[in-house]
């Protein structure tokens, strides 16, 4: 099994290394891919350093899998000539909504990957990512009707250099400094930023949309689904409110056993002081974790949840991985 990682000096990049290294991925050549400006440096992996490749003129045919970790930009430019070659697996929002792209959380809806056609397979947006794996099991049970979600975003959702600015930014703020903004619309330190992505016309961004139309892509065409997403000052992990309505009656004793026997779900609702999950908890955590799991009483069917998970694995490099794990043990290989 030959792999590259295109992006791997970036957020998604390293994580993904890491995610390999941990899981004892089973590798005979790895190929670490990226920019022009990035050749020559060197990353670690298995006590070895590696060095960086100029993605320009690498060979895909040298590989099984590679994994894109680089943006929207570089997979329209390189996605489709690497998967002449081999499978990708794209972490960047360019494939997600095309037909012919399976747009995969393997624990949700790994059956879609017998529809690869055009040798690319799709990762989810992080918010969606983590938001799926909790609702999979309880439409299962009760069918989702309708879904109101407001999320609570990480800078690290934009990459390293939103994460270096809050830093920056927050030390300037405390040094009583003038603050300006690079990467974000706003300062990000000590606010909350009801806008990520760009502006569509009807007044939602496209960080909302691509919840609405990759969690119908997903899980249901069916389900409604409304979305707010805020980006806040912190490092990693993203967190969710959630208000759900189902077509059938439940219990929260089935909801708390539903997602609690769902791989990748941890419930973590003690209904005490600190007895739920927050982003510093999930943080460098593979699961997805459940709080504040309560009846609305205002509507008939009624729930809601406090989601939480690392955006970096959940909805990004582990998903990825987990992909591959899924592709190679139905024999998949990309070739």
């Amino acid at each position: 099994m030959n792999i590259a990682i295109v992006g791997a000096t970036g957020n998604v990049g390293r994580k993904t290394l890491e995610i390999l290294e941990r899981k004892e991925f089973s590798i005979d050549n790895l190929y670490l891919v990226a920019s022009s400006k990035s050749v020559g440096k060197k990353i670690g992996f298995r006590g070895k350093e590696m060095d960086v490749l100029d993605l320009e003129n690498f060979d895909f045919s040298k590989v099984n899998i590679a994994f894109f970790a680089a943006g929207g930009k570089i997979s329209e430019k390189f996605a489709e000539r690497a998967a002449k070659n081999c499978l990708v697996i794209d972490n960047s929002s360019f494939f997600r909504m095309d037909p012919d792209v399976p747009l995969i959380v393997p624990q949700v809806n790994s059956d879609d990957l017998k529809k690869i056609k055009k040798n690319i397979v799709a990762n989810p947006n992080c918010s969606t990512a983590q938001l799926v794996i909790a609702l999979k099991p309880l439409h299962d049970l009760f069918i989702i009707k309708r879904i109101v979600v407001s999320t609570y975003q990480s800078v690290s959702g934009g990459g390293k250099a939103p994460m270096d600015e809050l830093i920056e930014q927050t030390k300037l703020v405390l040094d009583g400094k003038k603050v300006s903004s690079k990467n974000f619309t706003k300062q990000i330190a000590f606010n909350a930023i009801p806008h990520i992505d760009q502006f569509a016309d009807d007044g939602y961004t496209k960080e909302e949309l691509k919840m609405m139309n990759e969690t119908k892509k997903i899980l249901d065409t069916k389900i409604d689904l409304t979305a707010t997403c805020v980006r806040l000052p912190i490092s990693v992990s993203h967190s969710e409110s959630v208000n759900l309505q189902f077509e059938k009656p439940f219990t929260l004793e089935k909801v708390r056993d539903a997602l609690n026997n769902f791989e990748g779900c941890k419930v973590i609702d003690e209904r005490n002081d600190g007895g739920y999950s927050t982003p510093i908890e999930a943080e460098g955590m593979d699961e997805t974790f459940i709080s504040r799991i309560r009846e609305d009483k205002t509507i008939k069917n009624g729930l809601n949840l406090w989601i939480v998970s690392d955006n970096l694995l959940r909805g990004a490099a582990l998903n990825a991985v987990e992909i591959a794990e899924t592709v190679i043990k139905n024999n998949y290989h990309g070739k």
